[in-house]
């Protein structure tokens, strides 16, 4: 563990410093919080999947279920993410709000912000961004290294604020953790910039709307079982910020959208749950109507606590420990095995709660067929996490006929592209 920092350190210079092809220049900006002058960054492309415009809801659906090429980029801010670094991203050119069509879906994860939107040739572009803030101290010296390596910044009341994934290699590197907008998979109240930043992400994930009112479905969780606290307040931050934007925006249940994006084959009936890095969401659904929603505080940033706390380093270095490559269903050594302890953990926790809330549910639909479970989200792209979710189920009495336990086709874009079919289908 003791080489991590090092490893962080020459994985920052790496990805900031523009050498190698199809690398792109990053913007400095050195601003008091004037949002128009953060600029966005062309990033990285992932062929994926086609999908075609359609104004049912039905077709939307359906069009992007079975898409053939999706573009993934890096947004402002720069460096590649952790998690998109699981398939290969070939250079292309970034979409514009002005070539896209009306409808846009964002993910608002705590761990990180995926927004989706599909252009004229009936592409679809993903722009991810680390959910992630660092402050550092306004000196000469600092904003000169910053310069050199290429990486944007704002000045935040006197402090150079750095976003995104620099600011998750910087506090590997200084052994710091990286402060988060959102906490437990809802605005955090525990940081007074979160509003600022959180805006300032948004405006540099989803540029200007093609048109006033432009439809924007945005995630938000369902409610949780395991905390006393509501999404109303969430809900209507991000409304307004999306609002205050030009679009027009709409909430949808996180599960729900990925009960969108992965399961048409299924007629939309399945279990979707999303792993994020603040909550599990979780949504049983019959033809595509929720059944039983519901999400808890437990998520990637659990891991992370309890592995820090119980190996005596940083949460930002526990998160760097899983990203740097573990086998779940193989750890080697103490550190892989508390990372595997707790994911375990919290796959059955899962489990146990779905398994209990559908046993005691009394207007709960047949399922006449065995479903689905799909699995999204950062925290899911673990290797070996399908492997031992596995290993959980076979312990427990589930309610339901089980045919299939698997990942998301895009586990890091389900949501985000979940939330697209909902906004594409609008016809807007």
């Amino acid at each position: 563990m003791g080489d991590y920092s090092d490893h962080a350190k020459k994985s920052f210079q790496d990805s900031n410093t523009g050498a190698g092809a199809g690398s792109n220049t990053r913007k400095k900006v050195d601003v008091t919080f004037d949002l128009a002058s953060a600029d966005r960054v062309a990033g990285k492309a992932q062929p994926k999947k086609a999908a075609s415009s359609s104004t049912s809801k039905a077709q939307a659906i359906a069009s992007l279920a079975a898409a053939d090429t999706v573009t993934a980029e890096t947004a402002a801010a720069g460096g590649q993410n952790a998690a998109s670094q699981a398939v290969a991203t070939p250079a292309a050119a970034s979409a514009t709000s002005s070539n896209l069509v009306l409808g846009r879906g964002i993910d608002v994860g705590t761990a990180n912000l995926v927004s989706s939107g599909q252009d004229s040739s009936g592409n679809v572009h993903i722009n991810i961004q680390r959910n992630a803030f660092i402050d550092i101290d306004c000196d000469d010296y600092t904003r000169n290294m910053l310069t050199r390596l290429n990486v944007q910044y704002v000045v935040v009341n006197g402090k150079m604020v750095v976003v995104g994934d620099p600011a998750f290699e910087l506090a590997n590197i200084f052994n710091r953790d990286t402060r988060r907008p959102m906490k437990h998979g809802m605005i955090s109240p525990d940081e007074n910039d979160a509003l600022p930043i959180e805006r300032m992400l948004l405006e540099n994930l989803l540029g200007q709307p093609s048109q006033a009112g432009e439809a924007c479905y945005f995630s938000i969780p369902a409610e949780p079982i395991d905390a006393d606290m509501n999404v109303v307040y969430h809900q209507g931050i991000f409304g307004g910020m999306l609002k205050s934007l030009g679009y027009t925006p709409k909430p949808l249940i996180e599960g729900h959208a990925v009960v969108f994006s992965e399961l048409s084959e299924d007629d939309f009936t399945g279990i979707g749950i999303s792993c994020g890095g603040g909550m599990f969401n979780v949504c049983v659904a019959y033809k595509s109507i929720p059944a039983l929603s519901f999400s808890t505080t437990r998520g990637g940033d659990w891991i992370d606590r309890n592995v820090a706390n119980v190996l005596g380093i940083s949460s930002s270095r526990a998160c760097g420990l899983k990203e740097k490559g573990i086998n779940l269903a193989n750890p080697q050594g103490r550190e892989q095995e508390a990372v595997q302890i707790y994911y375990r953990n919290l796959i059955s926790y899962t489990l146990q709660n779905i398994k209990e809330r559908f046993e005691n549910s009394s207007d709960m639909p047949a399922f006449p067929a065995p479903v689905s479970i799909v699995c999204s989200g950062g925290t899911s792209l673990i290797e070996g996490f399908i492997e031992v979710f596995q290993e959980e189920y076979d312990k427990i009495n589930f309610p339901l006929e089980i045919k299939e336990i698997r990942h998301a086709e895009d586990p890091l874009y389900s949501v985000s592209k979940g939330c697209l079919v909902a906004a594409l289908s609008e016809g807007c």
